[in-house]
């Protein structure tokens, strides 16, 4: 009989993001390229093999120019199904809508763990404090011809603590390096992890923060979705592991380091009108260049870096936007969220939802009365999943996989009439990185956006004489796909 498992056993099995990679090569979804230049050249390889290549790998580069072997970054590290399945610990067989729907169920079902903190970690191997500290000792990389700076936070995670209710937030903001001891930061209005810096700023206190760069993508994953506020995205994690997060207490902040973390930083963010700097220009997830400096006119806070903690032979997470044709992400496990949203709110007959970038949500119905898919789009809108940033919603027919955007542009060309079937929606919540935002909206605010509701079902009055389709059925397809698999090299949905 095999012994049980023990607390030591699970350590030794769980190592962040260098477990990950490990799975990854064996699945063969990861290459390793050497000699690259952190100046455009990363960015500009990452964004070719994403947008031209279907599914890509993900890219490891090391020997970069000018930094020692063995200080690395990771780019792509879930653009494809099969990793994105990695990270959220899920079969990596599983088809992209299944694994949507899993993802959700897995973020809504799992108990949450709270962190379990420990007096060391792999994090600590390399301990710099005060006029030690460097950041440009890494490979922080400029990913745009016209982006200000070096960014060294884009797969990053900061971490801080409401001050009225010890509730610990985590976050994914981008980071501009200034100086080897000074990071520029961009948070958009109404992000949690900028309501708990206001409120120290409130009472004329800097913010005290951890950030880490590079660590297990599941964390990463949690840290850029939105939770609601109280909601512990540590706790989340642990839940979704099976086991604890380990935690370092920090010696200056006294806030949770993940203890197999890349890098760590502490420090705190000073109340802007006693330090701030100019922050960007910096290419967003928009596909266009927007916050910061250039988008409100105003300088931005900066975070004092007073530690640096790194494992040996570093390996940053380069998550700097691209433009929605060249993604990061494999599969939008957002779209899950949205899917349960709609059912606690009430919805019936969500068969499917799913983003295809952060303007366009698409959810896929069983028509069941009158209204129902009017009910469904105005819905999407009041859900947390999609109720900030959008653009465009569709509502389409069960026999459509909203997931699948050839369907999808398909239901939006032979089912919407445009004088009937497209609803505006105003004065949506928006945020300054819109790139239709009016210049004085995006410096002054409001900062909100209309919205467009495209109603891509059959009409419910005339939907038995609506004509019928062509196409061959799924099981048929499925059929004859397993039947010639080993000759023609069908995608795995």
């Amino acid at each position: 009989m095999n012994a049980p498992e023990t607390k030591a056993t699970q350590t030794a099995a769980y190592d962040g993001l260098r477990s990950f990679l490990s799975a990854c090569e064996a699945l063969g979804e990861l290459r390793t390229i050497k000699g690259a230049d952190w100046e455009l050249e990363i960015g500009a390889l990452t964004e070719s093999a994403s947008e031209l290549i279907p599914e890509p790998p993900a890219l490891l580069f090391d020997d970069i120019k000018g930094y020692p072997s063995g200080y690395r970054i990771l780019s792509l590290p879930m653009t494809s199904r099969v990793r994105s399945a990695l990270a959220l610990r899920l079969p990596t067989d599983t088809p992209r809508l299944e694994l949507v729907r899993l993802a959700a169920k897995k973020i809504r079902t799992s108990k949450h763990l709270p962190p379990v903190e420990v007096q060391s970690g792999p994090v600590m191997q390399n301990v710099m404090r005060d006029n030690e500290v460097d950041l440009l000792k890494f490979p922080a990389m400029r990913a745009h011809r016209k982006d200000g700076g070096r960014y060294i936070g884009t797969g990053d995670t900061l971490i801080n603590r409401d001050p009225e209710s010890g509730y610990v937030n985590v976050g994914t903001y981008r980071m501009q390096v200034h100086e080897r001891n000074l990071l520029g930061l961009w948070q958009s209005p109404g992000q949690q992890g900028r309501l708990i810096a206001e409120r120290y700023w409130k009472q004329g206190k800097p913010c005290p923060v951890v950030v880490t760069f590079g660590g297990d993508p599941l964390l990463l994953m949690a840290s850029y979705t939105k939770f609601a506020w109280g909601q512990s995205e540590l706790e989340a994690v642990g839940g979704m592991l099976g086991h604890a997060l380990e935690v370092i207490r920090g010696p200056l902040t006294g806030l949770p380091i993940p203890a197999h973390a890349e890098i760590a930083i502490e420090g705190e963010i000073p109340p802007p009108d006693v330090e701030s700097r100019d922050e960007g220009p910096f290419g967003e997830w928009t596909g266009y260049y927007a916050g910061g400096t250039i988008g409100t006119g105003e300088k931005q806070p900066v975070i004092r870096v007073k530690a640096l903690y790194h494992r040996n032979d570093p390996i940053l997470i380069n998550m700097a936007p691209q433009w929605p044709g060249a993604p990061h992400h494999g599969v939008r496990y957002e779209g899950g969220i949205l899917w349960d949203q709609l059912e606690a709110a009430g919805v019936p007959g969500v068969v499917g939802a799913y983003f295809h970038n952060a303007f366009l949500a698409v959810v896929a119905i069983q028509q069941r009365y009158a209204g129902h898919a009017r009910q469904a789009g105005m819905a999407v809108l009041g859900c947390a999943a999609a109720a900030r940033n959008g653009r465009f919603v569709v509502i389409v027919d069960d026999d459509i996989d909203p997931s699948n955007m050839q369907e999808v542009w398909w239901a939006m060309t032979s089912r919407v009439d445009p004088a009937t079937d497209i609803q505006i929606v105003p004065d949506c919540w928006a945020s300054p990185l819109d790139p239709r935002m009016p210049p004085d909206l995006s410096r002054h605010g409001p900062h909100v956006n209309s919205r467009a509701i495209f109603y891509a079902v059959r009409p419910w009055a005339w939907r038995n004489e609506f004509p019928q389709v062509n196409r061959i059925d799924p099981d048929q397809r499925e059929e004859v796909v397993r039947k010639y698999a080993s000759i023609l090299p069908f995608p795995k949905f």
